[in-house]
């Protein structure tokens, strides 16, 4: 009996080794391949493998998905030290990297962005923010259809109202820029405030959270990404979008890649011209705004009242509107 259980814990441990040794470190075949971070949902990361793979790149890459912040973060804290070749990320945060740490290559293909854009990234897809609703619930409540941001605040909403938090989603950031954009930062904070409160437990760290809250019918207005409230409504359930007078506000997210200078930064290029040429018709359909002539939306598609923040989108701004956001939470 002992023999047998001392064969066991010998066999045990040699696989153990074997997965240890397996998991450090790369192979050499592994250090060639261009190495993708991408802070990308579902959608957009399977628009770009797609492409990756018509181009012939099957194999010769690995991607990882992170969060934006985590993305964000390790852009800022590490430079040309990370670990990615190429990034998909919010435009903003490829500036402010670019801006600390000269990190990313000039691109050495040409595109046909409808907006200027810096030479050392490309948007690859753009998001929008609006408010929407569950008519259901509305009726079944009694609630008035909202038109505005503010109309969230009225006492009738408390309980029944989902926000993302900009603590922890871009998308939390487009209803900021509303607010303050529309409002100031003085009335505003009140209006948040107010906001949040009727939110309660429905804060939500994702940007998909209010619109999964509204589909399940736990409340019955939230604010998130207006593609989504479109394609939930024209799957035939009770939902609307109602674009707030406040104005729909975006962000891009866009594609760049790491001047490491070497032979993977040549293949990280051909990479992201690939993405950018061949993933398009995938993106635009699931992110439809159109970023390059040529490009058609469908009316609906079109919000009505789409604006821009009068200040530039950068790292210390979105700083700055979380600290606005945490403010008006507390009330101080």
């Amino acid at each position: 009996m002992k023999k047998t259980l001392k064969c066991v814990l010998l066999t045990l441990l040699t696989i153990s080794l074997a997965i240890a040794a397996t998991g450090c470190g790369k192979s050499e075949a592994d250090a060639k391949k261009v190495v993708i971070y991408t802070n990308g949902d579902e959608e957009a990361v399977q628009a770009m493998k797609t492409s990756l793979t018509n181009s012939g790149f099957e194999g010769q890459y690995v991607l990882h998905s992170l969060g934006t912040s985590e993305l964000g973060g390790k852009l800022l804290a590490e430079g040309k030290n990370i670990e990615a070749d190429l990034i998909t990320m919010s435009s903003y945060f490829i500036e402010s990297s670019q801006n600390k740490h000269a990190m990313f290559k000039e691109l050495s293909f040409e595109t046909d962005a409808l907006e200027t854009h810096p030479s050392f990234y490309a948007p690859i897809l753009s998001i929008t923010g609006t408010t929407f609703v569950n008519t259901e619930l509305l009726e079944q409540k009694g609630l008035p259809r909202p038109t505005s941001i503010a109309d969230l605040t009225k006492p009738e909403f408390k309980g029944l109202v989902s926000i993302p938090d900009i603590m922890h989603s871009s998308t939390g950031w487009l209803l900021i820029q509303a607010i303050i954009s529309e409002y100031g930062e003085e009335s505003g904070k009140a209006i948040l405030h107010d906001l949040i409160t009727n939110a309660g437990p429905h804060l939500e760290s994702s940007g998909s959270g209010p619109i999964k809250k509204i589909q399940a019918g736990e409340v019955a207005a939230g604010f998130g990404l207006r593609h989504q409230a479109v394609a939930a409504r024209a799957t035939g359930i009770p939902i609307d979008f109602v674009d707030p007078i406040e104005g729909n506000f975006s962000l891009t997210e866009s594609i760049a890649v790491v001047n490491k200078d070497n032979e993977t930064t040549d293949l990280a290029m051909k990479m992201a011209e690939a993405i950018l040429k061949g993933a398009r018709k995938d993106l635009i359909v699931n992110y439809p705004v159109a970023l390059y002539k040529g490009e058609t939306i469908d009316q609906v598609d079109k919000p009505a009242y789409p604006k821009g923040f009068a200040k530039p989108l950068t790292v210390e701004l979105l700083q700055e509107h979380q600290q606005f956001f945490n403010t008006s939470k507390s009330g101080n």
